[in-house]
């Protein structure tokens, strides 16, 4: 595995000491800076402390201890300090109004010869060839569906 080593300055020791005395933060916040400030290898430091001993006193995995000491120093204070905040990727809706508008007008035409009913599926794979949107998964038309109030039976069903 490979070591990272923390090193700070004096002004990012002030700030995480005053940060675990002094106000109301978040607990994981403390205990990440508690970790920071006993794996720091810096001047400033009278006495560093191992991965282990430091996940014993603060009840962590010694994982945590790694994966706070590698986000501060592949990423910063404040990534080592808040965790994985803004880290999931963002996606476009692909079910706008229209689209469920249409995909609801489809749901109450006949099925298609051979089935009883429309299937969640059976309806996303129409929808991809009407050309209604590029892809869809059968999970996005059911909470398309959901949301509407629709229903697949065959009416008498609300």
């Amino acid at each position: 595995m490979k070591r990272y080593v923390v090193t700070l300055d004096q002004s990012e020791r002030s700030d995480l000491g005053e940060m675990t005395r002094k106000g109301s933060h978040a607990s994981q916040k403390v205990i990440n800076a508690l970790i920071l400030l006993n794996c720091d290898a810096g001047k400033f430091n009278e006495r560093q402390t191992t991965g282990e001993s430091i996940a014993g006193i603060l009840r962590v995995s010694l994982r945590k201890v790694d994966r706070v000491k590698k986000r501060f120093v592949e990423e910063g204070l404040e990534a080592a300090l808040g965790g994985r905040q803004g880290k999931r990727p963002t996606y476009l809706r692909k079910a706008d109004g229209e689209f469920e508008a249409r995909l609801v007008a489809l749901s109450c035409t006949a099925p298609p010869s051979g089935h009883a009913q429309w299937s969640l599926r059976l309806l996303a794979d129409r929808a991809v060839e009407l050309g209604y949107v590029e892809s869809i998964s059968y999970e996005t038309v059911r909470r398309v569906l959901k949301k509407t109030n629709s229903s697949l039976g065959d009416g008498s069903a609300g």
